[in-house]
């Protein structure tokens, strides 16, 4: 009679303090940051440090993943796959051939970051069955004051959400990356939403947003 495999949790990172207050209060930040472009939004400080990810990448995907929702990572993260399989049961993928089925994208190399056209934008029908990236980046802020040093760049954001402007600044993702995201545009109302991650911060980026590199 075969033996079950006990899994192996010595990675195992502890979840939310309050699991379901926590997580609405994450849900919630998203959701402004979504609804307010260029706004950026404190998912609190609920998670201990993770050398892997920041904590308001690591705190979406446990607020918002489930079992039903595949997750793809860009890097085999032992930390974030042990909580991730812990607290959420969410199936993990990586590699080339989980691009196109993946929910949720957690990309924390975001210079190397896989053609965008290689991930689920859904269709005009069913413009839902798109993938949202989590992106972790090293330079986030508001404004135009923001250090542009180590190829961070300042992005001007227009769109639903935005009285007439915003601008922010982003860094580890090129100029490249914003050209390879304008040119989906034309596929709306299928598209990919962008969740920025930077410590406890994240910006929310619908696919309504239009950014330009200042």
């Amino acid at each position: 009679m075969p033996t079950a495999t006990i899994p192996d949790w010595s990675d195992l990172q502890p979840g939310f303090d309050d699991p379901v207050h926590d997580a609405q209060g994450v849900f919630r930040a998203v959701l402004e940051a979504l609804a307010r472009p260029g706004q950026l939004r404190s998912v609190g400080r609920r998670l201990a440090h993770s050398d892997e990810a920041s904590i308001a990448a690591r705190a979406i995907l446990l607020a918002l993943a489930d079992a039903t929702t595949p997750v793809w990572l860009q890097a085999p993260l032992g930390e974030v796959s042990s909580a991730l399989r812990f607290h959420t049961g969410a199936p993990l993928l990586g590699g080339d051939a989980g691009l196109a089925t993946a929910q949720f994208a957690l990309l924390t190399d975001p210079v190397n970051c896989p053609a965008l056209e290689r991930f689920a934008f859904g269709t005009a029908e069913s413009p839902e069955n798109s993938a949202t990236l989590i992106v972790d980046v090293p330079t986030l802020c508001e404004g135009h004051e923001g250090d542009t040093h180590d190829g961070a760049l300042r992005l001007r954001l227009r769109g639903p959400g935005i009285r007439t402007h915003a601008e922010i600044t982003v860094g580890g993702l090129s100029a490249a990356f914003w050209q390879a995201r304008a040119a989906l545009a034309p596929r709306f109302p299928a598209g990919l939403d962008l969740l920025i991650a930077a410590g406890d911060s994240v910006l929310g980026l619908p696919r309504t947003t239009h950014v330009e590199v200042c």
